[in-house]
């Protein structure tokens, strides 16, 4: 098992953060930086695809080797006795979802944004389907050559796997960390918002509207951070970060 690859900016209470695509965090810059004037931001790269990875060869994806893999990054930057607050964005979201299903010991609060598993909606199947084929149009690109991309990463290994994904809770729910789950107000009459509602339905979290649509992390960076801080803290919450 290869070492978790992560990096770390900031200062205050953890939070993890969970890239969507295939995990590559580009273009998270903007938004990590306001993060990180209130938080310690660890930033999880699962496929290592920012620290040099990016076209070698990579297996079909699955879940729950991204949660376990983001339950050691906690492992390694959790101080004894202090938990952490996650957020996750697209795949990045169904992986937080696994891993508060998984590990919840640790954890304080979950956000999860536009989480695709989209089998969830009536008639998913089917939109699935047709997810899959408008966003691959045809056969999945090639990922192991120095010409690929995390969006051909994304395409060939884990747009599929992923959005067959169907979360579950912790098998404790009275010590269950809260859990947000997310869509952006751009994104209302669409599959992921109709998404993200029937995830929040079927795992008893709260549902929040974000800035932007999906990619409301690179679109609106600040006012997602704070929308963001905001939900994972309250501003009523005893030493809660200040938005300035």
């Amino acid at each position: 098992m290869t070492e978790p690859h992560y990096d770390v900016t900031g200062g205050g209470p953890v939070l993890l953060v969970v890239p969507g695509g295939a995990g590559h965090p580009m273009g998270l810059g903007p938004l990590t930086d306001r993060l990180a004037e209130r938080f310690t931001v660890v930033t999880y790269d699962p496929l290592g695809l920012a620290h040099g990875r990016l076209g070698r060869p990579v297996p079909d994806q699955r879940v729950e080797e991204w949660s376990e893999g983001a339950h050691r990054v906690l492992e390694e930057v959790l101080p004894d006795g202090e938990s952490a607050y996650v957020f996750g964005t697209s795949s990045g979201g169904i992986a937080v979802l696994d891993l508060r299903a998984r590990h919840p010991e640790r954890l304080r609060h979950v956000v999860a944004h536009e989480a695709p598993c989209v089998t969830l909606p009536p008639d998913g199947a089917r939109r699935r389907a047709e997810l899959i084929e408008r966003l691959q149009g045809g056969q999945p690109p090639a990922t192991d050559d120095e010409s690929a991309t995390p969006m051909d990463v994304f395409l060939a290994r884990v747009l599929r796997p992923f959005t067959a994904y169907v979360p579950t809770g912790p098998a404790s729910p009275a010590s269950a960390p809260l859990l947000t789950v997310a869509a952006g107000a751009d994104s209302r009459g669409q599959l992921l918002y109709e998404t993200a509602e029937s995830v929040a339905a079927r795992t008893g979290g709260g549902f929040a509207e974000f800035p932007g649509g999906h990619l409301g992390t690179l679109e609106h960076p600040v006012a997602f951070a704070d929308r963001l801080t905001e939900t994972l803290v309250p501003v009523n919450t005893p030493g809660a970060p200040a938005i300035i």
